[in-house]
């Protein structure tokens, strides 16, 4: 493809490559392909999918498959971290769909750089994305397996909301994308991540700002539209493992609860989407005090998911 890694924003041996895509509705479009690469001998790889109001920093991911003999990448998604343009709209989009183009690249090259199996892991609307992906391309699809980190599979609304308030803005969506729409997640969820405040994690607070950016009612009717293809079923060919916090957790002011439980999503919505995901090989697993971003939950609960999702692979993703 004739383009060229640089040393990235993590150093440590990641490097970044900017893919040009075809220009869509705002204009220039690029994607970021993050790598780092393992044993010369390693014919496995993980492409790992970030979320919404997110980018790649996950460090802690690449360290544990590195072990285990993998190649390391990742994506930062047009309009997201390392891909954001001047002309851009952080995070914005009218259909998941156009992130197809940005997995497919990625895929392309890692098969190109030698790697024989690929996981493709997703977290949050990630998880929704790679979910879609997986559904739409069946026996195309340049990987073998797929993991779903805390997937949106629906809106953390209450049920009244879901009926009325959600097909309404996305009708809206429909009419007039550009709508701009307050974002309603925990302020708290970004204090528990950040070294700053109570977490462990160091990241670029512009690129993942503890208040999102508002959404425009464009981005609620692709979301909308993704969940309702998942609410009437769909078939993956790949096997998949679907990976939750056993509860929910909505504090009022800052406490510890915050990190025993998912501050962004209702998991039963996790447990109830993932019954209508047919595949040949479906595991829906839940993990007492994670987090939403369960990778980044405390030490003692990240090598439980990590333990999890190694010895899922290694019936799954043969060598």
């Amino acid at each position: 493809m004739n383009m060229q890694y640089e040393e990235d924003v993590l150093k440590n041996g990641f490097e970044q490559m900017t893919i040009i895509q075809p220009n869509d509705f705002e204009g220039k479009v690029t994607t970021t392909l993050i790598r780092k690469r393992g044993s010369s001998k390693a014919t496995k790889a993980i492409l790992c999918i970030h979320g919404f109001n997110d980018y790649f920093f996950q460090d802690v991911i690449a360290e544990e498959f590195l072990k285990k003999g993998y190649h390391f990448y990742a994506l930062d998604l047009r309009k997201y971290g390392r891909s954001i343009l001047q002309n851009h709209r952080a995070n914005n989009m009218r259909d998941l769909s156009e992130y197809y183009e940005d997995i497919d690249r990625a895929l392309a090259t890692i098969r190109e750089e030698g790697s024989q199996k690929i996981v493709l892991y997703g977290h949050s609307t990630g998880g929704l994305i790679i979910t879609l992906y997986a559904s739409d391309r069946k026996e195309k699809a340049f990987f073998d397996v797929l993991v779903c980190n805390s997937p949106f599979y629906d809106f953390n609304v209450p049920w009244i909301q879901k009926k009325t308030v959600i097909p309404v803005l996305s009708f809206l969506g429909r009419l007039n994308p550009n709508i701009a729409l307050p974002i309603g997640f925990s302020k708290f969820y970004g204090k528990s991540l950040h070294k700053n405040d109570f977490g462990e994690w160091d990241y670029n607070l512009q690129w993942k700002p503890h208040v999102a950016p508002s959404i425009n009612a464009g981005w609620i009717n692709a979301i909308h539209d993704g969940h309702l293809k998942i609410a009437n079923g769909i078939s993956v060919h790949k096997p998949i493992l679907i990976l939750h916090s056993i509860k929910s957790v909505n504090p009022k002011h800052w406490g510890e609860e915050m990190f025993e439980g998912d501050a962004i999503l209702n998991v039963d919505d996790i447990t109830q989407k993932a019954k209508f995901i047919d595949s040949p090989h479906k595991e829906v697993i839940g993990f007492r005090n994670a987090i939403h971003d369960l990778v980044l939950s405390r030490k003692p609960v990240r090598d439980i998911v990590f333990k999890t999702i190694f010895e899922w692979l290694d019936k799954y993703l043969k060598n």
